[in-house]
């Protein structure tokens, strides 16, 4: 009998995570040995956003570099994990079934939303994975009907891993230090969002723009929070739990939430 695997939310942070020496770096590549072994990995970054609803069904998804700045290292880095064409079909269904319009990508490949925390905790690429896109422009609600959508694979051995970040307001990020101290708004925000995860408020998680401390502060742009209402909703919009904390670059929770 396949095991249910819980859906997690992972905050990746800078490309540069897969070096630093800092602790969110450690819980992702220690991550795997808590979780049963997944047949595939839908993977729903923060990087991908689209109008509507859209799943990629590429055999063999190319490595994305979709950042600019960074060493030069970070560029040659890869994570060619096979895709798993088959599946996108079966999620594009379990979308139209729940009534959210789907489009099928072949062409997209691995972002970092995706590559940078899958190459952590499963550095062998040799699961099958696919990215799931968000939609800015649509509710916190569409965010968390889309994981309802996807809840059934998770009896089906199919990790849902929503990677985006618990703050992200990249104005702080520039001239910090990977190991500098949280910024007051941000622990504030991270407080709140710990709190309303594990008392299963996800009513409150999906207004975080009018009721947490700072929520637009630390959200300027909602990419990087959605994929976290992903999560919730393939977990059943149940209490979760926590995962990790830490900080990074003063302004970059990198909390970590599983929904059992």
């Amino acid at each position: 009998m396949t095991q249910r695997i819980p859906a997690l939310f992972v905050s990746h942070g800078a490309p540069t995570l897969v070096s630093d020496g800092v602790p969110a770096r450690d819980f992702l590549a220690g991550l795997a040995a808590e979780l049963p072994g997944p047949r595939a990995i839908v993977c729903v970054s923060a990087h991908w956003t689209t109008r509507r609803a859209a799943v990629s069904s590429t055999a063999s998804p190319a490595t994305i570099h979709d950042f600019y700045g960074f060493p030069e290292p970070l560029y040659e880095l890869s994570y060619p994990a096979p895709g798993a064409p088959e599946l996108a079909g079966r999620i594009a269904k379990l979308l139209g079934e729940a009534g959210i319009e789907c489009d099928v990508d072949p062409g997209r490949g691995l972002d970092h939303g995706a590559w940078v925390p899958l190459l952590l905790a499963y550095p062998a690429a040799d699961i099958p994975t696919l990215q799931l896109a968000v939609q800015p422009g649509a509710s916190p609600a569409h965010h968390r009907a889309l994981g309802e959508a996807l809840a059934p694979l998770r009896e089906e051995g199919v990790l849902v891993l929503a990677s985006g970040g618990a703050t992200h307001n990249l104005a702080g990020f520039r001239g910090q230090a990977a190991d500098s101290p949280a910024l007051d708004y941000a622990r504030a925000f991270e407080e709140w969002l710990v709190n309303a995860v594990l008392a299963g408020e996800a009513g409150a998680l999906e207004a975080y723009l009018e009721i947490a401390p700072e929520g637009a502060r630390n959200h300027p742009t909602p990419e990087h929070y959605l994929p976290l209402l992903v999560a919730l909703g393939a977990g059943g919009s149940a209490p979760g739990r926590a995962l990790h904390r830490s900080f990074t670059y003063g302004v970059l929770s990198m909390a970590a939430f599983a929904w059992d």
